[in-house]
């Protein structure tokens, strides 16, 4: 035991030897803040190179360990020691603990003080190493590293404009964006996928295969970085839940069990991606099916098939293929599936059984990652449950289905293109032709008639960026103009007939049968300001909330003034796309995850409640101008528009002059719409199982401020 811990030591501590990553990254970060950019560069290298050793280390001494149990006749390996059992004890006598040494001899005592590995591995060091290789001069190292990060974490707001920043410098070559930590087997399993979709089958066989085998050597891998102890669990939680010796080491092996189970969910996950490709392992045998039926290898056609019923036995296609497969190659040729993949489905049966076995009589949960676990496997104490589970799903997707066809909207033809939950979030939804092509044409030259006499900013600029032009226009204001023959009567009137559309569109959709009333309604353009995009790594509205200030450190949103307390729901209602940039996102509460973009085009609305559950902001308009009609509203009627009152008494008045009842229109005007298509009043709402509950702050925001909340 002495010269275990000595060698221990002497690997964390001597020259050239692993040290704890976790230090490393410490004392990197310091070096970091106090600008030390040589020393931070290096230590947090160190603290990459560590990390990597370290599980290279973990990999190998438990390898080792399962080869000397299959000697002895273990089977596949002994267990790992309960956290709480001595140091020195495991069920197998040595078991894994000389690996903690070689990690570093004080880490069972202690939790790093800084994880260099964040959400996407040791990619959380990559990006220091990003940020201060410019300050070394090396660009090249301060690209691969950017983008090593990226590709992890796409949602990265800053990462995103450090990026293109370096997309836009001389010196940067395209081959500079490496993935410092690129996965094998995707690299190879998309190079596949696009060889297959070319219908270039002998290059994706050779992709696919190599994608195979790199995927179920990374599973392994991943297996064997589950044993050892559980180094983020709560030391005291564990105690409360392992009250003996015999109980904890059935609990932490069960633990091992689940752990290696969802390994394949860690493969299957693209870098930068959330959620985990469905049945990884499987696709890759059926997509092989076929590339070695089309190059005219049916042997290997027959073994990928076979291969793939291990999964899914009862699959028709492929037990068709094997039939063809077999008459081809003729009846007495054995085809068998590969022994690989025999091995793995057969593991994981043995797991699950177990897995299920411990859920059953010892409590407990179990998320199986796969699609393919027989039904029969399942105990029947839990299948009820899962059943239930399951018709739950079923009716979800049900009433969706039933919600959908019979179309809580009030006007036909239009379409609901994302809902809530394909944008990621609550309360969203996006709209498709809720305006025509002429319809935003006019609306289009009404923006450009009033952008000189328009209620806009002095200076021409926006309220948020030097790099755009702002033009706004309320609906009296554009009445007004109208009154004064300086824009057309009827583009000025489909301005307060489109928003009108827009606010029963909405209003039946989220609370059928309570009324919403306009709070504000603006048609805003932004137009790129040509001299001033160079080097531009701003937004053109930065992330915000509409109804309260959003506190991204404080994961808050505080609903009080200045904020707009009173609204309730909010639109935008795009007038074009012939524009670079300007598209609508989605964020977490800490403004930078982004979980939805919206891009826009003619006569698309997008709709959402304006609470902290909605974060959101605007990507920089980079070329053209970009024209939306932005609409908020409230529950509240004592805080309804009141410029929309007098702006429909003046239209009521135009009707009146022009002898025609108000809400008619001639049967074909120059645009060649009617004014069925867009109807001034009434609900005409149809119920959904969508409901709303507004705060009950009403507190009176001043006009000035709107120009801080423009789409």
């Amino acid at each position: 035991l002495l010269l275990l811990l000595l060698a221990a030591s002497t690997a964390a501590t001597s020259p050239g030897r692993l040290v704890p990553y976790d230090l490393l990254y410490a004392d990197g970060v310091r070096a970091y803040l106090a600008r030390e950019w040589g020393r931070a560069a290096e230590l947090l290298q160190r603290a990459l190179h560590s990390y990597a050793g370290l599980r290279a280390a973990r990999r190998a001494c438990r390898a080792s360990c399962r080869r000397e149990a299959a000697l002895r006749g273990g089977g596949t390996g002994v267990a790992p020691p309960p956290p709480h059992a001595s140091p020195w004890v495991s069920a197998g006598g040595v078991g894994h603990q000389p690996l903690r040494g070689l990690a570093s001899p004080a880490e069972g005592r202690r939790r790093p003080v800084g994880d260099c590995r964040g959400e996407g591995g040791t990619r959380q060091s990559v990006t220091g190493v990003a940020a201060f290789s410019p300050q070394l001069k090396k660009l090249d190292q301060a690209v691969s590293a950017a983008h090593t990060f990226f590709v992890a974490n796409p949602q990265h707001l800053q990462m995103r404009e450090d990026i293109e920043k370096y997309r836009r410098m001389s010196g940067v070559k395209s081959d500079n964006f490496r993935d410092l930590e690129a996965t094998p087997h995707w690299e190879a399993y998309e190079a596949g996928v696009q060889h297959y979709d070319a219908d270039e089958y002998l290059q994706a066989v050779a992709r696919l295969e190599e994608s195979l085998t790199e995927a179920l050597s990374a599973l392994e891998e991943c297996r064997a970085l589950c044993e050892g102890p559980w180094e983020d669990e709560d030391e005291e939680e564990e105690e409360d839940m392992q009250p003996g010796l015999y109980e904890a080491i059935a609990a932490h092996y069960i633990q091992v069990l689940k752990c290696r189970q969802q390994c394949v969910l860690e493969i299957a996950t693209k870098p930068g991606r959330i959620s985990a490709t469905e049945d990884f392992i499987p696709s890759h045998l059926d997509l092989l099916q076929f590339a070695y039926d089309q190059v005219g290898n049916q042997a290997l056609a027959a073994e990928c098939a076979a291969s793939y019923l291990l999964f899914y036995p009862t699959d028709e296609p492929t037990l068709e293929k094997m039939k063809q497969y077999r008459t081809e190659l003729g009846e007495d040729t054995a085809v068998t599936a590969r022994e690989s993949i025999q091995h793995y489905v057969q593991r994981s049966l043995m797991e699950k059984k177990l897995i299920y076995y411990a859920v059953e009589h010892l409590g407990g949960t179990f998320n199986d990652p796969d699609l393919w676990t027989p039904d029969e496997l399942i105990p029947e104490s839990l299948k009820e449950k899962h059943r239930e589970d399951q018709e739950k799903q079923k009716q979800e997707t049900v009433d969706v289905e039933e919600r959908e066809k019979r179309g809580p909207l009030p006007f036909e033809g239009i379409a609901v293109t994302m809902d809530s939950q394909q944008m990621n979030g609550t309360q969203r939804v996006v709209f498709d032709r809720v305006l025509t092509e002429s319809e935003c044409k006019d609306l289009l030259r009404l923006t450009k008639a009033a952008g000189e006499a328009g209620d806009g900013y002095r200076t021409r600029r926006s309220p948020h960026t030097p790099h755009e032009r702002f033009e706004g226009l309320t609906v009296l204001k554009a009445m007004q103009l109208a009154q004064n023959g300086d824009v057309d009567w009827r583009d000025a009137k489909l301005l307060l007939q489109a928003s009108e559309k827009s606010r029963r569109i909405i209003e039946s959709y989220f609370t059928p049968g309570k009324k919403l009333h306009f709070s504000f309604t603006h048609l805003v353009c932004r137009t790129a300001v040509d001299e001033e995009q160079e080097g531009r790594m701003d937004l053109s509205h930065p992330v915000h909330a509409d109804n309260c200030l959003l506190d991204p450190e404080g994961q808050e949103c505080w609903r009080e003034p200045p904020a707009y307390v009173y609204r309730d729901y909010s639109g935008i209602l795009y007038l074009n796309d012939d524009f670079q940039g300007g598209g609508l996102f989605f964020t977490e509460m800490d403004t930078v995850t982004v979980t939805a973009e919206v891009h826009p085009k003619c006569g698309r609305l997008v709709a959402f409640s304006s609470g902290k559950e909605n974060p959101h902001g605007v990507w920089a308009v980079s070329r053209g101008r970009r024209c939306a009609i932005a609409l908020w509203y409230t529950h509240s009627q004592e805080h309804a528009e009141q410029e929309r009152v007098k702006a429909e008494e003046l239209m009521e008045q135009w009707a009146v002059e022009q002898d025609q009842p108000d809400g008619e229109e001639h049967q074909a005007d120059h645009s060649g719409r009617s004014s069925s298509e867009l109807p001034i009043s009434g609900s005409g709402a149809r119920p959904t199982s969508r409901r709303h509950k507004p705060g009950s702050d009403r507190t009176q925001q001043p006009k000035e401020l709107r120009a801080r909340d423009e789409f």
